[in-house]
């Protein structure tokens, strides 16, 4: 599987823009993975959501997302809805254009 990047933007310098990718260093197959198991049968360890109220297990395709807009009340928010608002984050990187070394001035002369 190809690596999936952390971060893409783009990098204007004066009039010339370049897009820059950010990767992991690390690579997938480098990674330490852990799973949860049993201390004391050393089996491994599965997890449930469980509704809070019923106490009932609840089946993979009945879990959603859900806003909580007061203690105990919840607004049911769709895959869709939540594709639909992502963000997408543009901070340029601009340079400055900075004095050349013949016309930096002293910090005393710069004073009445």
């Amino acid at each position: 599987m190809a690596p999936r990047p952390y971060w893409r933007g783009y990098l204007r310098l004066s009039l010339v823009t370049c897009p820059v990718v950010l990767y992991s260093a690390a690579t997938q197959a480098e990674r330490t993975h852990f799973h949860m198991i049993n201390k004391e049968t050393g089996n491994r360890l599965h997890q449930q959501m469980v509704d809070e109220e019923t106490g009932e297990v609840v089946e993979k395709e009945n879990k959603g997302r859900g806003y909580e807009l007061s203690k105990g009340k919840y607004v049911e928010i769709e895959p869709e809805e939540l594709e639909a608002i992502h963000a997408t984050t543009t901070m340029p990187i601009t340079s400055r254009q900075t004095a050349r070394p013949e016309s930096k001035r002293s910090p005393s002369s710069e004073m009445p």
